[in-house]
Parts: structure tokens; C-alpha cells; sequence
């Protein structure tokens, strides 16, 4: 199937036709606007916390069974509700800690998940006392989503919460004095080398008909931790980019923003914040953008152009090219080298295939003057997106890919996408190593009945044989490598059937691993950390475990399991939401962070809390899960592994 084929956009919505993205699974509105009047081709290109903000039904999305599977639990013996002798929740699941430390919230079942979850975690340590430990996340305590952080001074061995004033920020970019943002998330944390910590987080307004307030507005803003580890932040943030929306359009929007920090002692650009995103513009476009800051995160630059023109960019879709022939993009993490060098790569949608390929590819472009200009977009790998989750997950999830188990079962539906993250070699800095999931891959091809079949004509989202069979598909996180500063990856013209795989054993050969992450020790050792369905019976259960892959040539790769049992498939937001992405650090060791649902979720049992009956606390069965499950941050220190 040709990339520019025609397949009819989803009933209901509205009538006319659409251009299907491969991969991806886009469906290109041109000229129309669906829901947050945002191009059907942004909207599935939103991040999961945008898409959950501005997504109606997601407020009232269905929740779990109380009418089977219900137990009174004496609150004193609940897990994760009752304060400890330290007055936190925060019971450690073997070796693994919990980070947040709050105690489970009760929500009503027709809004699980929030007021309860955490999920989309970030990492990172102080490089002068890598003890000192600050983890971000999204927090739904309050109701709704919003920037989450927690603090350790003693490597992740115990954590502490911390309360970001997100309550508002100065309204000059919305013709007030201030602007009172509903929802916040896609957070994450960064050092520089004076001690300060800093947390970027994307704010949004949810406009009607979820609210009576048409703002549709959304914002980028930093918050800085001066010199106390991380547990207190300067108020108000500062503003990195605002959209104003106030009479809800909805054309427009600013989405998945990343952060990082030169924290290189010596560099040119020392100490200097960098954010990217990506600009969800009114003619359907979706270019990535960077800003910086100089002053510890005071003021920041006007937005630079990241994804400019490229050969690279063949197919675009029909739609305008204000910027350039990139004009699709999405998932852009910068990071910075030794030299100063600043880095951004992203998942890029522009590139040609014909037939029933239905691979994407990975961007990246480089800044050598402190992300004041870019060069031209460089490539670093093709790979394959996830499977179309309603075709093979029994109709769940539609409009988005998954993580299907293999088998009959269908209890893993939480959306999911492959995207890019990417890291320098400290002790060289021409050495750059980006990992990326891939459903095609070493492991996952044609030899084993794992073959690319195109697109979903209801969907647009990415089919292959073999999905649902046992040893034929499986998503792998794969490696490409620079030895010459950027200038060339190893992934630019060979196939990721033939990349270095990191997920190397045998067992991981036949099942999938996703949601990745990469870092480098201080020692130059890689250490890359994802979910991980190796264990036990995983991948025809849609359990999942954490696991940390780590080498010293990039070919090679050992791999050490982190969880010390394995998760449920996630059943809050009704199953269908786990965050896109997961963190890690690994300055001295690995330090990885996840959304971790072994926790069972509580509720008010039925016929409780009524005149001559007192509350009573109670699980409850799902979908998808023997026991409903709560979401709360993880994390587990172990030795970066080595082959």
C-alpha cells in the first residue's frame, strides 16, 4: 500500500477523506478538524498525556469490576494506604522501592486513575554527588494530571515528595494576570553542575465540552530546585514557549516537550538548559522546535527550528511545508556531548516506502553554538512501530497501536508507540549511541512468519503477520552508533532486520521489549533499561517486568532483570493508559524508573458507607486483570550489567 493511500477516517467523526501514515498509523485530515479541531494525523501523533487531557470520554473512561472479585480489607493491613511507622506509603516490593510516597487515594470507579496513578517517569542524578537522586513523573493525586517529583539524598534508597506550585503562572501570554492550567505531565529532570535541579512540564487547559471554559491554551515551563536536592521549586515557573488559545480553537498545541542540562564541567556551554518539542500547528504540520536558557533557567530563547529541510523528507503528505519538507514529527529528546555539542533526535514521518512496508524513520540534528542553529537532519535508523491494537486486541484501543500478548488472550491494550533516545560516551565524545524499539528487527522478520502487512484501512496503524503467534513477532529495542561525532550512524543504511539488537537473550528473542531508555556511566559502560515480557509467562499473559541491558563495545550486550516479580497488565484509565515513556540514570550504577502496577487498586466497597454501614475498603476485578492495579513509581539500583 502505497503511503498516500485513501482510507476513510473513523465513523462518526466526520465525512471526507483522509491520507494514511504508515507506522505511525496516522490518518491525515487535510483541512479538517476532529474533536480538539487538532488534523487527525496530530492527534495520533499526540503524546498519551495530551491525548488524555483533551480526549473527552477519557474523564469518565470506565473503571473496574466492584460487582465480582470484591474483598473488604481491614485498613491497617491495605497495601499502599496505610502510613508506616514514618508516616509514608511506600512499602518496597522486594528489591525495588517506591518513589512516590503518597498514600493510595480512593477514586470513585467511573473516574480510576485519577486521583490515583503515576506514570511517565523520569531520572536523573547530580553529576558532582550522584547520591543526590531527583525522579518526575505524571501525578494524578489532585484529579487530574500534573508534574510529580520525588527526592533521595542517599542514591534511591529512600525518596521523599516534594510539591511542585504549578497552581498558576503569570497570564501575560493570556491577556491576564494569570493563568490557572488544569492539567500538567510529560515531565522530566535534569542537574547542572552548581547543584540545581530543574523540572520542564507541559501545561494544558482542556477547553469545552469537558469544562465550561473554552481555553485551549498549553505551555512549556521550567521550575528550578536551587540548591536543595530537589525538594522545593521556585514559583512561578518560568515560561519556555505559550500558546494562547483563550477562545478555544483548539488548532493549535504544544506538545511532548524533554529537557536537558550541560552538566559537563569545562564545556563552552556550561550549565545551559535545553527543551524541544513539537508544534502542533493549525495546517496540520507538526515541526520540533528547541529553546535554551543561559541564566539557570530565568528567561529562554525564542523557539529554533530543529527539523529543517531534508532529502530525507520525500513524502509530505499534501500538506504545507512553512518550514520545510519534515514536516511530520514527533518524540524529539535532546542530550548534550563533553564538547558541548547539543544533540536532538525524533521520530520522523516524511520518509518514502511503497507497498506493504510500512516502516518510519529516526532523525537527528546537531548544534555546535548552544542551540542557536542546527544543522540538517540526519539519519540514524528506519524502524517499525507497534501493531494496530484493534486488530489484533479484539477491537481495544482503536486508533492506536499496543503491545499485543501473544495467544489468546487480549489483556494488554495501554497505547504504546517506538521512539528514540539517545546518549554521548562521556569519555569520548564522537561516540553516540541512539536505542529505539522496532517490531521488525533481528529476532522479529520474515523468517521466523513476522512480515510487514501494511496498514489498517480503518485505522492506518501498522499490521504484520504474525502478531499473535508465538515465536514470530516481537518488538526489540535496537542500537545505532556514531563513532564520528554524528556525522554518520551505523542504522543510516542498514536494515533494522540487521541492527545490534540490546535485547540479546534467548528468551527475549521470541518476546517483546519496549519503553526504553539509555544512559552512560561515568566510565563510558551503556546501560539502556525497558519493559521487558522474558519472564516466566509473560508474553501470553501481557505481565511485564523491568530489565536492564548494558555493554562496553555497544555489539555485545549483558542483561540483568530488575523487578523482583513481574506486573500485571495496567488496568487504570480502564487499561488503557501507562504513560509513553520510562527513565534512567546510571552515573555510577543503573538506576531505572517505571510505572509499576503490582499495588492493588482500592475502592469504597458497595453498600458501605451509608447510614448504619461505615466505609469499608475493597479491591476489585478488571478487564484485563484478576485484581485491579494502582500505578506508582519504582525504581531499583543495580550494576550496569556486561557480557
Amino acid at each position: 500500500m502505497n503511503r498516500q493511500a485513501i482510507v476513510p477516517l473513523m465513523a462518526g467523526l466526520i465525512s471526507g477523506l483522509v491520507l494514511a501514515l504508515p507506522s505511525t498509523g496516522v490518518a491525515i485530515a487535510q483541512g479538517l478538524f476532529v474533536g480538539s479541531h487538532l488534523a487527525s494525523i496530530q492527534k495520533r501523533h499526540l503524546s498519551g498525556f495530551a491525548s488524555f487531557v483533551l480526549d473527552t470520554a477519557s474523564v469518565s473512561s470506565g473503571g473496574p469490576n466492584l460487582g465480582s472479585g470484591v474483598n473488604g480489607l481491614n485498613p491497617s493491613n491495605a497495601t499502599n494506604y496505610t502510613p508506616g511507622a514514618n508516616g509514608d506509603c511506600d512499602p518496597q516490593t522486594g528489591s525495588n522501592i517506591k518513589v512516590n510516597q503518597n498514600c493510595l487515594n480512593l477514586s470513585d470507579p467511573d473516574l480510576q486513575g485519577r486521583g490515583q496513578a503515576q506514570n511517565e517517569t523520569s531520572i536523573a542524578q547530580d553529576p558532582n554527588a550522584p547520591l543526590h537522586v531527583v525522579a518526575s513523573f505524571n501525578d494524578y493525586r489532585r484529579g487530574d494530571g500534573n508534574c510529580g517529583v520525588a527526592w533521595s539524598i542517599n542514591g534511591g534508597t529512600t525518596w521523599h515528595d516534594s510539591t511542585v506550585p504549578s497552581g498558576f503562572v503569570r497570564g501575560t501570554a493570556f491577556d491576564a494576570a494569570r493563568e490557572y492550567f488544569q492539567a500538567a505531565g510529560d515531565s522530566s529532570v535534569a542537574w547542572d553542575t552548581k547543584g540545581n535541579v530543574y523540572l520542564s512540564c507541559q501545561m494544558f487547559m482542556r477547553g469545552q465540552p469537558t469544562t465550561n471554559n473554552p481555553d485551549q491554551s498549553s505551555a512549556f515551563y521550567v521550575f528550578r530546585s536551587t540548591g536543595n536536592f530537589g525538594a522545593s521549586w521556585n514559583f512561578p515557573a518560568r515560561p519556555v514557549a505559550e500558546r494562547n488559545d483563550v477562545a478555544g480553537t483548539g488548532t493549535t498545541l504544544l506538545d511532548k516537550q524533554l529537557m536537558t542540562v550541560d552538566n559537563t564541567n569545562g564545556s563552552p556551554f556550561q550549565d545551559r538548559l535545553y527543551v524541544t518539542w513539537t508544534d502542533f500547528a493549525s495546517d496540520g504540520t507538526a515541526y520540533i522546535y528547541e529553546a535554551h536558557s543561559s541564566d539557570y533557567g530565568e528567561h529562554f530563547s525564542a523557539p529554533v527550528l530543529v527539523s529543517t529541510n531534508s532529502l530525507l523528507c520525500g513524502n509530505t503528505y499534501g500538506l504545507p511545508t512553512p518550514h520545510g519538507n519534515c514536516n511530520e514529527n514527533q518524540d524529539s529528546q535532546p542530550f548534550t556531548g563533553p564538547d558541548g555539542t547539543l544533540y536532538v533526535v525524533w521520530a520522523n514521518f516524511n520518509n518514502m516506502v511503497t507497498g506493504s512496508d510500512n516502516r518510519n524513520q529516526i532523525l537527528l540534528a546537531k548544534s555546535t553554538d548552544g542551540g542557536a542553529t542546527f544543522g540538517s537532519p540526519l539519519k540514524v535508523a528506519d524502524y517499525y512501530d507497534l501493531p494496530d491494537c484493534a486488530t489484533y486486541q479484539g477491537g481495544k484501543d482503536f486508533g492506536r497501536a499496543c503491545v499485543p500478548e501473544k495467544g489468546s488472550t487480549a489483556n494488554s491494550f495501554f497505547r504504546a508507540s517506538n521512539y528514540p533516545s539517545g546518549a554521548v560516551d562521556p569519555t569520548n565524545p564522537n561516540r553516540i549511541v541512539v536505542a529505539f524499539g522496532s517490531y521488525i528487527n533481528p529476532h522479529s522478520k520474515e523468517s521466523n512468519g513476522c512480515i510487514p502487512a501494511g496498514l489498517s484501512a480503518s485505522t492506518g496503524q501498522n499490521l504484520f503477520t504474525g502478531v499473535k503467534t508465538p515465536g514470530a513477532c516481537n518488538n526489540d529495542i535496537l542500537v545505532s552508533i556514531s563513532t564520528n561525532g554524528g556525522a554518520s550512524f551505523t542504522g543510516a543504511t542498514t536494515d533494522p532486520r540487521l541492527l545490534t539488537s540490546a535485547t540479546s537473550t534467548s528468551a527475549q528473542a521470541t518476546t517483546d521489549q519496549w519503553f526504553q531508555w539509555l544512559a552512560f556511566t561515568n566510565a563510558g559502560q551503556l546501560a539502556v533499561s525497558y519493559y521487558d515480557r522474558q519472564y516466566g509467562d509473560s508474553e501470553t499473559t501481557g505481565f511485564s517486568d523491568v530489565s536492564v541491558s548494558g555493554s562496553t563495545d555497544f555489539i555485545h550486550f549483558g542483561v540483568r532483570r530488575v523487578t523482583s516479580s513481574s506486573m500485571p497488565p495496567p488496568t487504570q484509565f480502564s487499561g488503557l493508559f501507562w504513560g509513553d515513556y520510562t527513565g534512567l540514570t546510571a552515573l555510577d550504577a543503573a538506576h531505572p524508573t517505571w510505572s509499576d502496577t503490582r499495588n492493588p487498586e482500592l475502592f469504597l466497597c458497595p453498600g458501605t458507607g451509608t447510614p448504619g454501614s461505615p466505609p469499608t475498603i475493597c479491591t476489585a476485578s478488571a478487564s484485563n486483570a484478576t485484581v485491579a492495579n494502582d500505578q506508582d513509581v519504582y525504581t531499583g539500583s543495580i550494576p550496569v550489567p556486561s557480557h
